[in-house]
């Protein structure tokens, strides 16, 4: 995405200095549409640190919050903080920008589309990955008609779960967590991004573990709870007609199932994986061979073990770039390839155009609601009607 305005930068505060917060933070550095204020976080030493690699001043929730300056808050703080959090940031008079799920209950996800409306104020969310290059060009293609109208589809994001590499492991596993609401939000955005919304859906759900043990060497041996189905296989009926298979997993140690396949009446499209922004998209036509389109190159990947996501993960909270072994520089380019924050720029237009942005509100909305009509059937079977309805977001243009 291109600078869109050469007006005075939106004026930017983050809550949360986790992990995720460097690409955030990173984005927010590079652009030329944004200025980061201040970070606050649960430790005032994890909003120093970051606020030491990407500018800003480490304050308090509440000295944040009642910044005069500060338009946007984004709020990276854990899901089951996601209401009262944005509720509070709202209530300040700051436009909000959440991680992924929105919310954890329609309720309190209504409650924050009803209280910025009557506010004036914008709402975008995560995930923002559909504005990636790869999945902008899957759009681009199924727009063209490059394999018909679709009927069909597939699609996976499957792992062994998060207690081999995670430092908090626990909340995963419970109500609110599991790959339903934590992996869900990825793909599904994705598909609505390329199908339109969902209208009804079904699953089945099962739990081979009612109890995790931790790996993660200074956590081995602590066990989860597990509240929650980590294996749903799913049936999604879009408003198009499209039937698409959805499995989300945390029992798979791997699989060559590919992220997302769509079925067309001229062919089939491959979209490559939707929790990252880049990749090789493919398509065939009838019977013919499959070829890459677009601009959208695969990018190398470590393998991710678990002592390989450890390592990262600990060397990004020292300040260690773990590829080169460098301090971070925030001006170089994003870590791992990650460009999360991309919604957010798009909102901070929004703003300035007088439209909604592309990952809105509404949009986390449908998704949330679909994806706990799948816990549902996954816990008690049957299918469910999902009752919002939201456009597909409007596709990016090539060079923006």
């Amino acid at each position: 995405m291109s600078s869109g305005s050469r007006l005075a930068p939106m004026v930017v505060g983050v809550i949360g200095a986790g992990v995720v917060s460097h690409a955030y933070l990173g984005t927010i550095h590079r652009s030329p549409e944004l200025r980061l204020k201040a970070v606050a976080s649960r430790t005032r030493t994890s909003a120093e640190r970051q606020t030491r690699l990407y500018g800003g001043e480490a304050v308090s929730v509440e000295a944040l919050l009642a910044d005069p300056e500060i338009d946007i808050v984004v709020n990276l703080a854990p899901p089951s903080l996601h209401h009262c959090l944005g509720r509070a940031i709202l209530d300040a008079g700051k436009h909000l920008y959440g991680e992924k799920p929105f919310a954890t209950t329609l309720e309190d996800a209504s409650d924050l589309l009803a209280l910025a409306d009557r506010r004036g104020l914008r709402i975008g969310c995560a995930p923002d990955t559909f504005l990636g290059a790869a999945h902008q060009t899957a759009r681009r293609r199924l727009d063209a008609g490059d394999i018909g109208a679709v009927f069909g589809g597939a699609a996976i994001m499957a792992s062994r779960g998060m207690e081999h590499w995670h430092p908090n492991p626990a909340f995963f596993y419970s109500r609110g967590g599991g790959p339903i609401l934590d992996i869900g939000p990825y793909v599904l955005t994705q598909l609505v991004n390329l199908l339109g919304p969902v209208a009804q859906v079904a699953a089945l759900g099962s739990t081979p573990r009612r109890e995790r043990i931790v790996t993660r060497p200074d956590r081995a041996g602590e066990t989860i709870a597990v509240e929650t189905p980590t294996t749903v296989n799913a049936a999604l009926l879009f408003e198009n007609g499209a039937n698409v298979a959805l499995t989300l997993s945390w029992d798979v140690w791997t699989h060559r199932r590919p992220p997302i396949e769509l079925y067309g009446a001229a062919g089939s499209l491959y979209n490559p994986d939707p929790n990252g922004f880049e990749g090789a998209v493919c398509i065939t036509t009838e019977d013919g061979p499959w070829r890459s389109v677009g601009e959208a190159p695969e990018i190398a990947r470590t393998s991710l073990t678990a002592e390989t996501m450890i390592a990262a993960m600990r060397a990004v909270e020292a300040g260690i770039e773990p590829k080169t072994g460098r301090p971070i520089d925030p001006a170089s380019g994003p870590l791992f390839g990650d460009l999360r924050g991309l919604g957010l720029i798009d909102l901070a237009r929004a703003l300035r155009e007088d439209r909604a942005p592309r990952a809105c509100g509404r949009l986390a909305f449908h998704v949330l609601e679909t994806l706990l009509a799948l816990e549902s059937c996954a816990e008690e079977g049957g299918s469910h009607l999902i009752a919002s309805r939201v456009a597909r977001p409007a596709p990016l243009l090539e060079n923006s």
